[in-house]
């Protein structure tokens, strides 16, 4: 398991975040790999303070906002890259897909991605979305775009973050170990936006299918089988397994 850093102050807001240096919104390691692209996300969260100030629900909530950096870089084995924050109010919790432990019903594209993670291994779907689990175990749970205003989907897209989400996915991807080899990483990819980051990953191993979504998934993710592909391409670089299955209740 790898240690998550702390939460940031929730207290603050986004006007405050904006003003903290990089080490107290993120993990060391993130800190250092993002200090270029450090402008840019002090622009959009000056964007978000905007938002809020005009009487916007911004989502996730600033506690929350980079909550996927709180994951030390060195400890990611498996990248998955979603859109944007899920709109509804609660649901957003600053990892891709995940929602709120005790929120029900789950989203709908949560739920097909249990009903192929339980085709793919056998594990039960769970009636939460909390997938602190899989971060545990070097799972970056990215979204492309990292907020959004509630209720208007993609509503936060060219806004700044897209520079530094690109950012975060080549460190990702440049990362070398002690023998100056690429780490062990695999990328999954579900829907056109997610497969738009391929020229950033360089030579890194990656699975992509379309999106979970009602409206997509059972034109290939169902099937496309992407728990078992990304342990089995873990074990051939040497990076383990992640154990996918989640707890019962969060």
């Amino acid at each position: 398991m790898f240690r998550l850093e702390p939460e940031a102050p929730g207290s603050a807001g986004f006007a405050e975040l904006a003003r903290l240096p990089l080490e107290g919104l993120m993990a060391p390691d993130w800190a250092a790999a993002l200090a270029p692209v450090q402008g840019p996300l002090r622009e959009v969260l000056e964007f978000l303070a905007a938002e809020a100030a005009d009487g916007h629900e911004v989502l996730p909530p600033p506690a929350k906002l980079l909550r996927a950096f709180r994951q030390p870089l060195a400890g990611v084995r498996v990248l998955i890259v979603g859109q944007d924050p899920y709109p509804t109010p609660g649901h957003a919790v600053g990892l891709s897909f995940a929602v709120d432990g005790w929120t029900r019903p789950i989203p709908r594209s949560l739920a097909n991605i249990y009903k192929e993670l339980d085709a793919d291994l056998g594990l039960p779907p769970r009636v939460h979305g909390d997938l602190g689990r899989w971060s545990e175990q070097g799972v970056l749970l990215l979204n492309r775009v990292l907020s959004v205003r509630a209720g208007t989907a993609g509503s936060h897209r060219k806004k700044g973050w897209e520079a530094v989400t690109a950012a975060a996915i080549r460190a990702v991807a440049d990362r070398r170990g002690d023998d100056g080899g690429p780490v062990p990483l695999v990328a999954v990819l579900w829907g056109k936006d997610a497969e738009g980051v391929r020229p950033l990953l360089g030579s890194s191993a990656v699975i992509a299918s379309p999106h979970p979504s009602p409206l997509s998934a059972a034109r290939g993710f169902f099937g496309s089988r992407p728990f078992s592909r990304v342990n089995a391409l873990l074990t051939a670089q040497g990076g383990g397994v992640v154990d996918w299955e989640l707890p019962a209740l969060p």
